[in-house]
Parts: C-alpha cells; sequence; structure tokens
C-alpha cells in the first residue's frame, strides 16, 4: 500500500510540497511561505517529498539524475526552515491516485497537515491530472489551508530562467560548477562511501578516496577542485579529483576519484561528500601513468591556486 514511509516523525504541520532534488534557491522560496502559512495557522512547517523520484517510476530507463540523494535532501531541507521531514512513498499505487484521493488520503489522512504549499508547476495525481488550482479546490473541501509560491527567477541564466532542478542539472552537464552553485546556493556535492579501488593512484604517490556515483547525475566528465569535510579535521580539507571512466588505465565504472591535498587517514568505509568547486580540464587518456603523473601535479597545482582565489578549503 503507497503512504508515508516508515520513520516518520510525528504527523502534522504545514508542508512544503514536493521533489525538492537540489533544494535550490526557488525550493527555499516555498520553504519561505510555509513558514509563513504555519505561523497564520499556527503549525509547525515541515516538508513532505516524494522517495523515490517519480521520474524513476515513469522514465526507468533515463540516465541517473539526481542532485542530492535522500540525506542530503533532508539536511537542506531543515536547514532551510522545517523543522522535519516527511518521505511519502511515491510507487505505482500512489501513482495511480486520483488528486482528490490523494488529498484526502495522504496529506490529510496519514501525514494529518494543517496546510500545504507548493510551486506554481506543481502537478500531482493519476496522469498529472492535479494542479495549482486542483490543489487550492481541494484543500477548501477538506480543511487544508493552501500557498501557492510564485516562480523565482535567477539573475544567473541568459534568459532570466526559473530557478529549476533542470537549470541545475543543465549547468553542471557543461561542466560549469559556478553557475550550479549559484543556483543551489552552495557548491553541488556528492556524497557517498569510501571504498577501495584499485590503489593505481597509491602507486603513483597520488592516493585517492573513490565513491561510486550511483544515481547522482553525471557532471562533465573531467577534472575539478573540489574540498570536504573529513573524519578528524577542523576545516574543510581541499583536493584535486577526476569523474569519469579514467581511460588511461581502461576504466569502465564511472567514480569519483578524490586526492585530497595534506591529508594521510585512512578513510575507507566512511562517508564523505565532496563539494565540486572548481572545473580544470576534461578528461582524457595519457600515454602511461608517468604521464598521467606529472598530469595530476599540474591539475593539483591548480586545483590549489582555484581553491585559493574562492577562498580556500
Amino acid at each position: 500500500m503507497s503512504g508515508v514511509a516508515a520513520g516518520n516523525q510525528q504527523p502534522g504541520g504545514v508542508a512544503a510540497l514536493g521533489n525538492f532534488d537540489g533544494v535550490h534557491a526557488g525550493h527555499r522560496a516555498v520553504l519561505d511561505q510555509t513558514r509563513l502559512l504555519a505561523q497564520s495557522v499556527g503549525a509547525e512547517p515541515v516538508a513532505a517529498v516524494f522517495s523515490p523520484h517519480p521520474r524513476r517510476l515513469f522514465r526507468a530507463d533515463e540516465p541517473p539524475f539526481r542532485l542530492m540523494n535522500d540525506a542530503q535532501r533532508e539536511r537542506a531541507l531543515l536547514a532551510a526552515g522545517a523543522v522535519r521531514v516527511h518521505t511519502i512513498r511515491f510507487d505505482a499505487a500512489l501513482a495511480a491516485m486520483t488528486p482528490e484521493a490523494f488529498v484526502r488520503d495522504i496529506l490529510v489522512g496519514e501525514l494529518a497537515l494543517q496546510g500545504v504549499v507548493t510551486g506554481a508547476d506543481f502537478c500531482f495525481g493519476k496522469g498529472r491530472a492535479g494542479n495549482a488550482a486542483t490543489l487550492r479546490e481541494l484543500g477548501g473541501k477538506y480543511g487544508l489551508a493552501v500557498g501557492i509560491a510564485a516562480t523565482l527567477v535567477s539573475d544567473r541564466l541568459s534568459d532570466r530562467a526559473k530557478f529549476s532542478s533542470s537549470a541545475v542539472r543543465h549547468a553542471l552537464r557543461e561542466g560549469d560548477v559556478e553557475t550550479a552553485a549559484g543556483l543551489l546556493g552552495r557548491p553541488w556535492a556528492i556524497e557517498g562511501e569510501v571504498a577501495h579501488g584499485d590503489k593505481r593512484g597509491r602507486t603513483i604517490g597520488f592516493p585517492t578516496a573513490n565513491i561510486a556515483l550511483g544515481e547522482y547525475l553525471r557532471p562533465k566528465a573531467g577534472v575539478y577542485a573540489v574540498r570536504a569535510r573529513l573524519p578528524g579535521q577542523d576545516k574543510a580539507v581541499g583536493g584535486v579529483a577526476n569523474i569519469g571512466t579514467r581511460p588511461t588505465v581502461d576504466g569502465t565504472e564511472e567514480r569519483l576519484e578524490v586526492f585530497f591535498f595534506d591529508f594521510s587517514g585512512d578513510l575507507y568505509g566512511q562517508t564523505i561528500e565532496v563539494e565540486l568547486i572548481g572545473f580544470i580540464r576534461e578528461e582524457r587518456r595519457f600515454d602511461g601513468l608517468d604521464a598521467l603523473k606529472a598530469q595530476i601535479a599540474l591539475d593539483s597545482e591548480k586545483a590549489r591556486a582555484l581553491l585559493d582565489r574562492r577562498g580556500g578549503a
């Protein structure tokens, strides 16, 4: 049966409702309006999100596209003002619900919400039959306060397009991590567990932390200046990272490989979050490990300089 995922905290509140992949500035505007509506009805501001993302059900064959994992999304929503996050399990049964059944059975029935706030382009229910106007109408019927946040446009986009997860994805596919960071309000970051690799980097003096990309969007393959908060470190540590398949060593698996500057700890099995700060060059094949070693040294110099210009690690 569809419904709220296990482990959610107490029901109730006024919820920012949506997918919120990236929790960009447009999403945070929805959270801002949620807080105002919650105050007006004497309730707590919360968030209600779908997991997995509906695209996983409707377009299962598409390449990975997520900007955040669920843990990152929850942290960002809490930082944006939600006091808790409800997760609505998105499956075939939920997708088949009429808009009225979704409002009646999930929002009012299971979550016991006093209100919801969505973006102006929010659609819901079987066949995406429900929209903002539908939500207002059903809210009146079931005693649910409804707020619709105005569309927020970005000066960072040449055509002053709206803040959107799609715009962030486009920027990352171009390697434009600066525009992505401007839309998100923070650097884009990949989080994952450090896994054992082939340890080839260690043999050439550049040991790397290897993280599988999983469901994350694949940004432009290449080398990036990065930084991360590492266990036992008081401040962020800078580094240089390759995202791609490592053609010089005939790699096939896409992954993130990070060489951290001035760090020698054991990260295997640790979950770390790596921020992409600047794009350095495209991924390419080199003529052997010596050539690769020399290039990594050059990349490291460029990454250090870029990090210094942007406020250091």
